[in-house]
């Protein structure tokens, strides 16, 4: 379901954030370039630190490379960040399973040691993770500037906290996707709408 008209100016470049222990050549973050590549439009994917403020400082300097009217968009805690930026410099974004107020999250997984699979660092979450998020949490957002894609199978997340935090939002909710959203590629012509750009018909095949 897709709720809410939108009419953004045309986007100067995409932001995409990974998400927790994720990584830059993560498959959402591949067809994001992908389709991003096929409207002629830059997108930087960053691999970010671990640590959220370190993360968020870094994504902030990848703006500067996007133009004036950047889209910022994020999957669960990239998600999280991307709300972060959006609400720090007035963009749309576009969230993918957002992480709603993830220091509760963090808070379970205070002293378990992680593995990054793409870069292979090795970390252990620590009570500045959840300092950290605490203190990055915005106040409110601001719900007319972003698009929801939801999975109605995440298992790692509730949809109904997104829903209720992001209410009036744009929102696609997908019926039995789970967190990782492998269903991404289909839902890239909204994604790019909401960036104010049309998916070519023949790219948009090639994604089913």
């Amino acid at each position: 379901m897709l709720s809410g008209p939108n009419r953004p100016a045309p986007a100067t470049g995409v932001l995409y954030l990974h998400g927790f222990n994720s990584g830059a050549a993560s498959p959402k973050g591949v067809a994001m370039r992908r389709a991003c590549e096929a409207v002629g439009l830059p997108c930087i994917t960053p691999q970010l630190p671990h640590h959220p403020c370190e993360a968020l400082t870094l994504a902030e300097a990848c703006l500067a490379e996007l133009g004036e009217r950047p889209l910022v968009a994020g999957s669960s805690m990239g998600g999280f960040l991307a709300t972060c930026l959006a609400e720090r410099f007035a963009l749309a974004g576009v969230l993918i399973n957002p992480a709603v107020r993830p220091a509760g999250l963090v808070a379970d997984w205070v002293g378990e040691h992680f593995v990054n699979d793409h870069t292979g660092e090795r970390f252990t979450v620590g009570e500045q993770h959840l300092a950290e998020l605490a203190a990055l949490t915005p106040e409110s957002v601001t719900p007319e500037r972003y698009l929801l894609l939801l999975g109605t199978a995440d298992e790692v997340l509730a949809p109904a906290d997104a829903c209720s935090l992001y209410r009036g939002a744009r929102m696609l909710l997908h019926p039995g996707a789970d967190h990782a959203f492998t269903v991404l590629a289909r839902h890239l012509p909204a994604v790019l709408a909401h960036a104010g750009h049309a998916l070519p018909a023949d790219d948009q095949a090639s994604q089913h």
